[in-house]
């Protein structure tokens, strides 16, 4: 990806409805430059998919969390797994660095969420986690 395709990208994380004409007026770039640019980013697999938050969405997490995971081992996989079979986990993340894995947990109450973590903490293999309440989400330009 080149610069003007990363302008691109962050134009859409802004609006991701956005026409390709107001994409190209945005990015100084023509309509047809846009398309070509979005296809082959596409085509590629740089942009594997768009998505859509309604308000459902967030009223049905209204408490939120990301849990980094430190494990023990060579436990990963079967780590994942068990986490893939939670009702609270949205997403699971392989990550570099201090941890091993990154959860995004959703809930109803915070009572459940801590009941949650307990659950995650009581994994065999995972020997250490730090968990960040989400406040509050806004989109990134």
């Amino acid at each position: 990806m080149d610069d003007v395709d990363h302008q691109l990208v962050a134009a859409l994380r802004h609006d991701a409805r956005a026409s390709l004409s107001d994409l190209g007026l945005r990015l100084g770039l023509s309509r047809a430059t846009v398309r070509s640019r979005l296809d082959r980013l596409t085509t590629r697999g740089d942009i594997v998919g768009f998505s859509v938050i309604t308000a459902a969405d967030v009223a049905q997490d209204p408490v939120r969390a990301l849990m980094m995971i430190g494990i023990e081992g060579r436990g990963a996989a079967r780590i994942k797994r068990q986490l893939g079979q939670m009702a609270e986990v949205r997403a699971v993340h392989s990550t570099n660095g201090r941890w091993d894995l990154i959860v995004e947990l959703g809930t109803t109450t915070l009572v459940a969420l801590d009941t949650a973590l307990d659950r995650v903490r009581k994994l065999d293999g995972v020997v250490a986690s730090e968990t960040s309440l989400l406040l509050s989400t806004s989109k990134q330009a």
